[in-house]
């Protein structure tokens, strides 16, 4: 598709940017908070797994059930995004997850932990494809990478911000509650308020946004329209048909191999950058934001590369082979906490900045009902692998006490994944503005 030059005074950019900044920061924002309350109990798990008498393969194994509960209602979730309202679903989902994430602070025992944490991931599902899905309403194929990168950046910020809060949490002993409860609680609350302001503040379609302009709301529709007929015009790949395509199949394969690294290691890393370095709790998790750093600008950078060359998947897959080496040279220096920290930034760097170009994937071949059931799909079966990451690690740690094997099987899962995203088909990633779409 040739696109038009955009002037700085046309409707086109007018539109641009007035959709970026009303939407990307409040949306990061709830990325950010939907992060803090699923990862969290990783620094929680500094205090709480001795306070509660829980062993590392039961922490393991709580960590990953948020899984199991945000699988069973992924598909729905993206699926009602793109036939109903966007930000009534979305508004249901966060209050949901908030008032599960306060409750986590007042849990007593093993059964309570493993409940309120599969709870928590079937409140939680639905939020990230749906917003997925959501930017497809508002942004054309060349544009969304970089936009995907911009919320994704919530997942590193989430992670600079948060593991510094948790630490200074920890730390506090108000009204009786141990440190570890009031992690939750108090990460938990922001995302009841924000619930509630969704429900005003965002817009579902460009033809409900009465903060454009007429003219910026009719380019950005026509832009949009004239993508799906384009698509269409090659052939429309039904619901049913889009999950058995042999690029979804891969993707959800690639995806689940990815996440059980990126768990795997978010969960596990204040654990074990505890056992190595012997720091205090405030001086681990100010030492795990390090990591999330690089991954913020890794990114963002990847994302606009990915854009700019319109590739996406040796984007993705170097991204992942960086995340295998890092575990790697991670796990083999862990006598020595700097070159150790290190390697992990680098492993850090490559768990996020595989992401805008692996989002970006999908949309490449599908469009409308059939892409939002397919990202549901791949973000629901995908994610069983944050509970396979976490919980070996644990099961491993506790079986041999060392770290090692567990961190080599993340290690090799990444590298499984990089290879899966090079089998899909060239016609998801192509460089032309309209890439072609393949038929089952």
């Amino acid at each position: 598709m040739n696109r038009e030059q955009i002037s700085p005074e046309s409707p086109a950019a007018g539109a641009r940017k007035k959709i970026s900044r009303r939407l990307l920061p409040f949306l990061i924002l709830l990325f950010a908070v939907a992060y803090i309350d699923r990862v969290n109990v990783g620094y929680a798990a500094l205090e709480m797994t001795g306070d509660m008498g829980f062993s590392p393969e039961v922490f393991g194994f709580g960590a990953g059930i948020f899984f199991f509960g945000y699988f069973l209602f992924e598909i729905p979730g993206s699926y009602l995004v793109e036939t109903w309202s966007a930000r009534k679903w979305l508004a249901r989902i966060i209050i949901s997850w908030g008032i599960i994430a306060v409750w986590m602070g007042f849990i007593h025992t093993e059964t309570q932990f493993y409940i309120a944490r599969f709870c928590l991931g079937a409140a939680e599902a639905g939020f990230f494809p749906g917003v997925i899905v959501y930017l497809s309403h508002w942004f054309r194929y060349e544009d969304r990478a970089k936009a995907v990168a911009l919320f994704m950046a919530a997942i590193p910020v989430s992670n600079i911000l948060g593991a510094p809060v948790s630490g200074l949490l920890l730390g506090v002993d108000w009204f009786g509650l141990e440190g570890w409860r009031w992690v939750f609680i108090i990460e938990g609350i922001p995302a009841v308020i924000l619930g509630i302001v969704t429900i005003f503040y965002l817009t579902d379609r460009p033809k409900d946004a009465n903060w454009l302009e007429e003219g910026e709301r009719k380019w950005i529709e026509s832009e949009l329209n004239q993508e799906k007929r384009a698509r269409k015009a090659q052939g429309e790949i039904g619901i049913l048909a889009a999950l058995r395509h042999r690029n979804v199949i891969i993707l959800t394969l690639a995806y689940f191999c990815a996440v059980t690294a990126v768990y795997g290691f978010n969960f596990w890393l204040p654990t074990i950058l505890k056992g190595l370095s012997g720091l205090s709790n405030l001086q681990v998790t100010l030492i795990a934001a390090i990591p999330y750093a690089a991954g913020l600008v890794a990114m963002l950078a990847v994302g606009w590369s990915s854009d700019r060359t319109k590739e996406r998947r040796w984007h993705t897959s170097i991204s992942l082979v960086v995340v295998s080496l890092g575990l790697f040279f991670g796990a083999v220096a862990r006598d020595n906490v700097v070159l150790a920290v290190a390697m992990f930034t680098l492993a850090c760097a490559g768990l996020y900045s595989y992401l805008p170009g692996f989002w970006a994937i999908p949309g490449t071949f599908l469009t409308e009902a059939a892409a939002a059931v397919s990202v549901g799909f791949i973000n629901s079966v995908g994610n069983l692998g944050g509970f396979f990451g976490p919980y070996i690690v644990g099961y491993v740690e506790g079986k041999t006490g060392s770290s090692f094997g567990g961190i080599l099987y993340l290690s090799l899962s990444a590298l499984a994944a990089a290879v899966l995203i090079l089998l899909v088909r060239h016609s998801g990633d192509t460089r032309q503005d309209e890439p072609s779409l393949e038929k089952t």
